[in-house]
């Protein structure tokens, strides 16, 4: 990359476009309770305190609803999966998948696990490594031979870099480590 070509950075706003959705939705909704409040008073005669307990009814509605949407929603997937599995709607997942919405799952007792009720999950295949231990296994990781070349005039020059050759060896077989 040169150092004139950009930056890019992507970035998923889909939770803060739903947030802004929501508070444009709030205030709609508070704007229109004001109104009705102020029109009560002034169209159609109702007293101070008439309007006011009104507007504090209207306003108290409209913050219960927006408080318990995220539970009305939590509990409708929970529902309409349940359904679903009934129905026979099974989904398997031994290849691994994501759940895009609340998905009740069991956990291979009597009880349930709820998954996906913060947004997407994923669901990753478990393998058992060459050790016995259960875990996600990585594609593509695998061991095969590396080579290195190093060209130097003589071997006095090889002497004085074979730290930073080790050293630089050592970061790379640290990164391949780690998947990098």
């Amino acid at each position: 990359m040169a150092a004139t070509d950009p930056i890019v950075i992507n970035v998923d706003l889909s939770a803060f476009r739903r947030e802004v959705t929501d508070a444009e939705r709030l205030s709609r909704g508070f704007g229109r309770a004001l109104g009705d409040a102020l029109e009560g008073g002034v169209v159609k005669g109702r007293s101070l305190s008439d309007v006011l307990r009104g507007l504090g009814t209207r306003l108290s509605a409209l913050a219960l609803s927006a408080a318990l949407r995220p539970v009305e929603n939590a509990l409708g997937g929970v529902f309409a999966n349940l359904t679903r599995g009934l129905l026979g709607g099974v989904t398997p997942f031994a290849q691994g998948g994501v759940l895009n919405a609340p998905t009740v799952l069991s956990s291979g007792g009597a009880s349930l696990a709820l998954a996906g009720e913060a947004g997407p999950e994923a669901v990753p295949p478990l393998a058992r490594g060459a050790d016995g231990r259960l875990g996600v296994a990585a594609a593509g990781a695998g061991h095969g031979p590396v080579t290195v070349n190093i060209a130097t005039p003589d071997v006095e020059s090889f002497r004085r870099s074979e730290t930073q050759v080790a050293a630089a060896l050592a970061r790379a077989v640290a990164r391949g480590r780690r998947g990098l």
